[in-house]
């Protein structure tokens, strides 16, 4: 999917709050896993008249928090045979969790023919729950393409988000049907190279995070007052994602790597090295992948 274009605005935009629709509650759900993401999920699901039966976790105090958050579900835990008594199941869980959950729950004397089951990680396939196909379920994953820090932050976040797809063929369906749900903007992805879009992911938002982080303290280093590093950050990166968005990456770059002003970035390394070291590798790093979307070649002489 091409998400230069018009599309981009429902990114870009502020989002306004989510708010409830009305109607008759639709398919029953049981969100497994009491996180950030599973509390998000489950309350925007309810928003747009999902039955959320049950909201389980490993430990009930936790399920029963997941539930006050979202408004409904019967709090139980993962070793109880009731939470599949729906017909979707959404996985909020971390990735290391998944396989033994599924293999578990497969091992239960109860039928799995006709319910769903979604899980939510970017880097691993519908392929994780396969224990629970042998028994008859169809799975599928959703991942959203968004950043969720915390539970309100994410019931925020999420409406309109980019949303990757793939799994069985009615497993699918049903998260299509979640993330249109949720105005999302949902898009298929090959189930054989989810990791590196993951990996994309995590570069374009961790990545960013990270290097932000060595920005503000080199700005502190620098003197500029501590109050206003992030909001000057803020409208800063914002306006050089427009750019991105609209320009593409060679378009939107500027700076000395376009200039080809190696002295500059000599003179950047020697402050660096002495106020900063620790971020030296990275500025290394990211001296190099900008000297090459510019389309140049560093200087013999010139060593980063």
């Amino acid at each position: 999917m091409d998400t230069t274009t018009a599309e981009s605005t429902l990114v870009l935009e502020p989002k306004a709050e989510p708010s409830r629709k009305e109607g008759p509650p639709r398919l029953s759900v049981t969100i497994g896993g009491p996180g950030r993401l599973g509390q998000a999920i489950g309350k925007l699901l309810l928003g747009a008249g999902f039955n959320i039966r049950y909201v389980a976790a490993r430990r009930g105090a936790a399920a029963r928090r997941a539930a006050q958050f979202i408004g409904s579900g019967v709090p139980c835990r993962f070793d109880d045979p009731s939470l599949a008594e729906v017909e979707v199941i959404l996985l909020t869980l971390a990735d290391d969790a998944l396989a033994p959950l599924a293999a578990g729950w497969a091992a239960w004397k109860r039928p799995w023919r006709g319910k769903i089951v979604l899980h939510t990680s970017g880097a691993l396939p519908a392929a994780v729950l396969e224990p629970l196909k042998k028994r008859g379920a169809s799975i599928g994953s959703m991942h959203p393409f968004q950043t969720v820090p915390s539970a309100v932050l994410g019931y925020r976040s999420l409406p309109n988000s980019f949303w990757a797809i793939e799994g069985d063929a009615r497993a699918s369906r049903i998260a299509m049907q979640f993330a249109h749900a949720l105005d999302g903007l949902p898009f298929r992805v090959d189930a054989a190279r989810k990791t590196l879009y993951h990996a994309g992911a995590v570069m374009s938002c961790g990545a960013v995070v990270a290097l932000l982080d060595h920005a503000a303290r080199m700005l502190r280093s620098a003197g500029v007052p501590a109050k206003i590093i992030r909001p000057m950050l803020g409208e800063f990166v914002s306006e050089t994602i427009r750019n991105y968005v609209a320009l593409g990456g060679r378009g939107a770059l500027t700076g000395p790597a376009v200039r080809g002003d190696w002295q500059t970035f000599e003179t950047h390394f020697r402050a660096i090295r002495r106020h900063a070291p620790d971020a030296l590798p990275v500025y290394r790093e990211v001296v190099r992948a900008m000297t090459h979307l510019a389309g140049r070649k560093l200087p013999r002489r010139f060593t980063p």
